[in-house]
């Protein structure tokens, strides 16, 4: 048995010292944004329980879908590799990117230069998304919806030269009969297809999911817990969406506390058993608590 770990939207706090010249850009909207809404709403002493009780749960390997950072400065980078070494070595935990994390032209290849191990794998051809890490019979696919945007948009992006990509992914891993997770931060249904914090793309995305399989499809952005499904070859593929991890556990502006995923996936002859449970904060409670114990397969 191989059990997975999802978390996603760290947005760690609190924010560095910020100066002046920062805020010549985009960041002047994220800044103001975090003042006013989400330095109430985050919570890093939270987080830190999250993850501490996350590790006791001993998962074999551990996803982030994006959004580590806020606005992407360098400081805010290079605590997030110091909060990913908190997970595991990078043989044990890797990302896929959220808008906040590519903020900026340049922002994500400088956090993907710093994460380094933690954003890599093994890949179709010399472009870095989707790369593949491989756990026993699981294999984790690592999309990028990450594209920087004009003011107050948070959309992403999923380009039909990485739909290719990872189409050849998902045909090789199901061929090699792999469970395959393919990990992107936007998530890939119509009902989030919002202009403004949507993934254009989405229909690429779900139309090379229907055409070659995949056993589970995992994201974040919305700061919400959810489960649905899109189409695949054999029936339905399901979408699990985490709520925040960096989000505080009482007042959290409307959204979920904050919770992590964990994945019991085990082969059992020619079929597949996976176990969803969800561990988070209630919202009228410190404690984390199992909130969900549901059999996908």
């Amino acid at each position: 048995m191989i059990t997975l770990a999802h978390l996603s939207d760290v947005h760690l706090a609190p924010l560095p010292p910020v100066r002046a010249r920062d805020l010549m850009n985009k960041r002047i909207t994220g800044f103001l944004n975090w003042k006013i809404k989400r330095e109430h709403t985050m919570a890093g002493d939270g987080l830190t329980k999250l993850v501490r009780h996350m590790r006791e749960q001993n998962p074999d390997f551990t996803v982030v879908t994006g959004d580590l950072v806020n606005l992407a400065l360098d400081a805010e980078i290079n605590t997030a590799y110091n909060w990913l070494e908190t997970l595991g070595p990078p043989e044990q935990v890797c990302i896929s990117p959220g808008n906040h994390d590519a903020y900026l032209k340049g922002a994500l290849q400088k956090a993907m230069d710093r994460w380094d191990g933690y954003v890599m794998g093994e890949t179709v051809d010399d472009n870095a998304f989707p790369f593949v890490r491989r756990v026993g019979d699981v294999a984790v696919v690592s999309c990028n919806s990450a594209v920087p945007t004009a003011p107050w948009i948070a959309a992403g992006r999923f380009e039909e030269d990485q739909a290719a990509r990872l189409a050849r992914c998902l045909k090789l891993l199901g061929d090699g009969g792999y469970f395959r997770v393919v990990l992107i931060h936007h998530p890939p249904n119509q009902e989030q297809a919002h202009p403004r914090l949507g993934l254009y793309g989405a229909k690429a995305f779900r139309r090379v999911i229907a055409e070659h399989g995949a056993e589970l499809v995992l994201h974040g952005h919305t700061h919400q817990s959810s489960i649905y499904a899109i189409p695949g070859p054999r029936g339905d593929v399901p979408v699990v969406g985490v709520a925040a991890a960096g989000a505080a556990q009482g007042d959290t502006g409307g959204h979920d506390p904050a919770r992590y995923n964990l994945f019991s996936i085990q082969r059992l002859g020619t079929a597949w058993q996976c176990t969803l449970r969800e561990f988070g904060f209630q919202r009228l409670s410190t404690d984390i608590v199992l909130r969900l114990s549901l059999r996908i397969y």
